[in-house]
């Protein structure tokens, strides 16, 4: 078994790269940086690759080399996990830098679809092919357009490759739930006016109910390994 992990530097990527290599899953992790740590650690199972996957462009030179390809030919089942995303730009749709806007989206979305299509491609028996999604792809909140709008396009990706029905081929998007990541700091920091359900994110810190990182990766770990993944094309975990 092999598997291609996005954003797999820090925060639950690094964490679900980790649980993987674990395992005895060898792992290719694309990120802007390579996670040193899980090197050290993982000498023979890790494979590193920098990149960064909001350059569409950087990402289709990639994917021409047809390394993912390479990477999973031949196992019995392959991985992907669409981890890496961006919870910025917060606001109202007139708040946002276009710009920023179209970076996001590249990384939250175009990424995770043209990496789905290569992987999808490969030859390997059985391709599951795991999203990381949210809650916010599933209900709206105010100052989330460009994020809700993202998660809820991988949603609604699976739903539409798993009538696709090819064979040997597994999807699904996954809501994990809420995790003691940087992205839950990053919230937190947000200013009220650009994203005024702040003090929700504030509450779940104070009441402890934040899933620690490493637990929630197991979580995830085991859902994308469970003999009945793919059997719905859209999951969340409580």
């Amino acid at each position: 078994m092999k598997a291609i992990v996005t954003g797999h530097s820090r925060g639950l990527g690094a964490a679900i790269a980790a649980e993987l290599l674990q395992r005895g899953v060898a792992v290719l992790g694309l990120a802007r940086r390579p996670n040193a740590g899980l090197q050290a650690r993982f000498p023979q199972l890790l494979t590193q690759h920098a990149i960064d996957l909001a350059d569409t462009a950087a990402l289709l030179a990639w994917l021409e080399t047809r390394a993912p390809a390479a990477f999973l030919r031949g196992e019995d089942i392959a991985f992907l996990v669409n981890n890496a995303a961006t919870v910025h730009p917060m606001g109202a749709p007139d708040q946002l830098a276009a710009a920023t806007l179209a970076q996001a989206l590249a990384l939250n979305v175009s990424a995770p679809l043209l990496l789905a299509g290569a992987v999808a491609a490969a030859d390997a028996a059985q391709r599951r092919i795991l999203h990381i999604s949210s809650g916010a792809g599933r209900d709206a909140f105010a100052g989330w357009s460009a994020y809700c709008s993202a998660k809820a396009a991988l949603d609604h990706h699976a739903r539409a490759a798993a009538l696709d029905r090819r064979q040997g081929l597994r999807i699904c998007s996954l809501a994990p739930g809420v995790f003691d990541t940087d992205m839950q700091a990053e919230i937190r920091a947000t200013e009220d006016r650009l994203f005024p359900l702040r003090e929700r994110f504030l509450e779940l810190l104070r009441d402890g109910r934040l899933v620690g990182v490493a637990a929630g990766a197991s979580r995830v770990v085991d859902f994308l390994m469970a003999d009945g993944f793919g059997s719905a094309p859209t999951a969340a975990l409580s």
